[in-house]
């Protein structure tokens, strides 16, 4: 299955996308993981949105990305997320892919950084990310700081 993917600055979400991923971001950090958080950081009016959708328009895969200076001092990428229903595909890597892609085309050739959480570290190094640092708990999960050059 192939995603059709948009980026789009807060402003250009439509009304029916903003809901679709804060959907799915509540479906997974705050069910899934059991974890209430305040997951409307103040930090989305600043993010570029990537949203990779299914032939049939159901969103599987998000991700928010920041300028430097936004989240860190570094370019990021958060919020990353792919549907559970939907995970079988692969969509988590390529997400991923598609948001280092969007950064560099966005501000550059630059560093990113992320707080991952821990368990998901041989991922993100699959991505050339390395970890930063100690870990640290977020919202009561296992954190760590990982940068890709």
């Amino acid at each position: 299955m192939t995603l059709t993917w948009t980026l789009k600055p807060f402003a250009d979400l439509t009304t029916t996308e903003l809901y679709a991923l804060l959907q799915l971001r509540s479906e997974v950090f705050v069910v899934e993981q059991q974890c209430p958080f305040q997951d409307l950081d103040g930090l989305d009016q600043q993010a570029h949105h990537l949203l990779g959708r299914t032939p049939d328009g159901e969103l599987a895969a998000y991700a928010r990305l920041f300028g430097p200076g936004r989240s860190y001092a570094e370019v990021s990428i958060g919020r990353v997320v792919a549907a559970p229903r939907l995970r079988r595909y692969g969509f988590g890597r390529a997400l991923m892919q598609r948001a280092i892609e969007a950064c560099a085309a966005l501000f550059g050739a630059q560093p990113i950084k992320i707080g991952a959480q821990e368990y998901l570290r041989a991922f993100y190094e699959s991505f050339g990310f390395r970890q930063q640092g100690a870990g640290y708990l977020e919202d009561g999960i296992p954190h760590i700081y990982m940068r890709r050059d």
